[in-house]
């Protein structure tokens, strides 16, 4: 059964990567550089499946610009950083509705599998469209997530697609997808998912004073199910869509590995449920449009630290409740052919129930409200628009919520095509968007403060793309694409001791500038009759210094974990049934605090990564076979200082399709 990919010529135009398009199937090896306005990445269809990795956030590791801060392998918190702005300034999508965690900004990519995936795709600054909600305008970078939509040959009612994955640290990790057409108009797909492994891996460390020592990673054991099930219509001039999601886990914390001693035992837990209904509905009507989407989210936390099972920790037994509510509507009008105009109006509440002492029970209400327009003329695009934000807040404590706050900030974009009969694309955009306080800054018992003020952003970024086909030649592909940028974090919120060193507060004092530069190619090879190659290679260079204190000694340092050089390389050689896939990520040397002196300073690291796979058919059925080594050098590295991720490791992966 090949898989569904957007053809080729699909990509030289703009496409809406919220709308479904409904074209024959094809397969393809690799995914087009899509020209858009706004800076993109995207990796889709066989190429995202081709990757070795596990979830969404090792599949972005192979964007430029991107920094993962992954605490400790499979089980351990990851999440994203775009550009070195933060967690909390990214916004992150699924199937065009955004993901939210009033608590604490993060959204823990980790629990997103690739196995009902068809799309990643990362934008700086926003999407390239004015027809969407006002959250889409909300963010200084996003990542969209879109689930597989189900397609069905000529007679066909459904589609069966199992998987098992096993390997290293005890890796078990069924899955299975079932999409099942429900009438001419109407499809459903239903996606789930176990995975244990127990996180057990060794690492290399040096005692203080001694030799290299290695040691086991312990309680990193993780143990999820993950659920979901969507239905998919199309109508006269539109479509809608409704999904159900779930995700149930236990893992254990392995903490960080800093004891002299050698007794690298954490026995920390934490239990997450994670639950949302979200619908959609687009029509468009002669010249208008309609877009509406509505979600209702409930997200709960468990944490637990024993002292009487880890000597070295207090006693912790939180359990953290969030609920959300959330509905947007986006008008957009075709007032000329070359000239469109769109208002969204979104609406969210959220609620934060904790267990903590003197905890005050937060409410926020936030409603967004965006006026966009754009001019499409052959050769020239521009887009601009104005986001109002309106917040309230209130808690059962008096007098103890945050004031409300009334923003607006703009965004002007602009592409350029200089030359008519060359692939070649100009584009700048400046933006300015804020982030509010997370509830954890604003209410957390001892620690916030309800007078801070929202974190600003300002971005600046010029870019290139360029594209080029060549007849009878090497390579028969090329397209290429570079952006420069600039950034500033102002009031950005830092957490600062109080005249007693167990209470901190959080506070208004960071100014950060980022100056940087995003690279990628892309090439496709044609070398023997059966032979072809395709080659991704990404490169960013960021200088992200910090000038909070000009009285400080490390005034200007590079900011904490962001590397001056860092990039990835993927390479994919096909040949009739058979394909291998070659992966290499580096991320250059950097300092895990504002203070860049030898003592902070972070060594270079990098992976290789190696697949091969088999697809063959076998009693009517479509059976893939693969297997991988991950870490092929078995390179001992830190992304977050103390914990160190797994050395060598392999994979084994048998799909089977009906």
């Amino acid at each position: 059964m090949p898989l569904v990919c957007c053809c080729v010529d699909l990509y030289a135009q703009t496409v809406d990567s919220t709308k479904t398009y409904h074209i024959e199937e094809v397969s393809v090896s690799a995914q087009r550089i899509r020209k858009e306005v706004i800076p993109v990445q995207m990796l889709a269809g066989e190429e995202l499946q081709k990757l070795s990795v596990h979830s969404v956030a090792d599949a972005i590791r192979y964007f430029s610009g991107i920094q993962i801060k992954d605490y400790g392998g499979i089980g351990g918190l990851k999440t994203v950083n775009i550009r070195g702005l933060g967690t909390q300034h990214v916004g992150v999508f699924y199937d065009g509705v955004q993901l939210g965690n009033a608590q604490n900004g993060q959204i823990d990519l980790g629990r997103f599998s690739l196995d009902n995936m068809e799309a990643v795709s990362l934008y700086n600054g926003q999407k390239s469209a004015i027809f969407q909600s006002a959250k889409d305008f909300a963010s200084a970078g996003s990542i969209y997530m879109t689930a597989r939509h189900p397609s069905f040959g000529e007679g066909q009612n459904y589609r069966l697609k199992g998987t098992f994955k096993t390997g290293s640290f005890g890796l078990v990790n069924p899955s299975v997808l079932l999409e099942h057409r429900l009438s001419k108009q109407v499809s459903g797909s239903l996606s789930a998912e176990y995975m244990y492994t127990s996180g057990k891996y060794k690492f290399r460390y040096r005692q203080k004073n001694g030799y290299d020592i290695t040691e086991t990673r312990k309680n990193g054991d993780v143990e999820a199910i993950r659920a979901e099930y969507g239905l998919f219509g199309d109508m006269q001039g539109g479509e809608w869509k409704a999904k159900a999601y779930l995700y149930n886990s236990e893992r254990g914390l392995p903490g960080a590995a800093v004891r002299e001693t050698g007794d690298f035992v954490h026995e920390d837990r934490q239990w997450d449920t994670n639950f949302f209904l979200q619908g959609s509905f687009r029509k468009h009507w002669g010249n208008y449009s309609l877009q509406t989407n509505g979600k209702y989210a409930y997200d709960y936390l468990h944490y637990l630290s024993d002292p009487r099972l880890d000597v070295t920790t207090m006693y912790v037994n939180n359990h953290y409740r969030q609920h959300e509510l959330y509905f947007s509507a986006a008008n957009m009008l075709n007032i000329l052919p070359f000239w469109s105009a769109d208002v969204s109006v979104d609406f969210q509440w959220n609620k934060l129930n904790a267990d903590l002492v003197n905890f005050v029970y937060p409410c926020r209400y936030t409603a967004l409200v965006a006026a966009a327009t754009a001019l499409h003329f052959e050769r020239f695009k521009l887009q601009a628009n104005l986001l109002g934000t309106f917040v309230h807040e209130t808690t059962k404590v008096p007098n103890a919520a945050a004031g409300d706050k009334h923003k607006y900030t703009p965004i002007v974009v602009a592409s350029w095509q200089p030359f008519k009969n060359e692939d070649l694309n100009l584009r700048a955009f400046y933006k300015k968007i804020f982030r509010m306080p997370t509830l954890n800054d604003l209410y957390y018992t001892f620690i916030g403060n309800i007078d801070l003020n929202p974190e600003y952003t300002t971005q600046y970024d010029i870019g290139v793309t360029y594209s080029r086909k060549f007849r009878g030649g090497y390579p028969v592909r090329l397209e290429f694409q570079a952006d420069a940028y600039y950034n500033e974090v102002t009031d950005k919120i830092v957490a600062m001791p109080t005249s007693n060193q167990f209470r901190w507060t959080m506070v208004n004092l960071g100014y950060v500038e980022m100056r940087g530069v995003d690279v990628a190619l892309q090439t496709e090879w044609h070398l023997l009759k059966d032979l072809k190659a395709n080659l991704r290679v990404n490169y960013t260079y960021e200088k992200a210094q910090d000038f909070t204190d000009a009285k400080s000694d490390y005034y200007g340092g590079q900011i904490p974990y962001i590397p001056w050089h860092s990039g990835s390389a993927v390479l994919n050689l096909s040949y009739r049934d058979w394909d291998m896939n070659y992966s290499f990520i580096y991320t250059g040397e950097r300092y895990e605090s504002s203070a860049n002196i030898p003592e902070n300073y972070a060594k270079e690291w990098y992976t290789n990564d190696l697949s091969l796979s088999r697809r063959l058919h076998w009693k009517k059925m479509l059976w893939k076979l693969t297997a991988e080594v991950n870490n092929v050098f078995n390179q001992q590295y830190e992304v977050v200082q103390w914990y160190p991720m797994p050395g060598i490791n392999f994979r084994f992966v048998i799909n089977v399709e009906l």
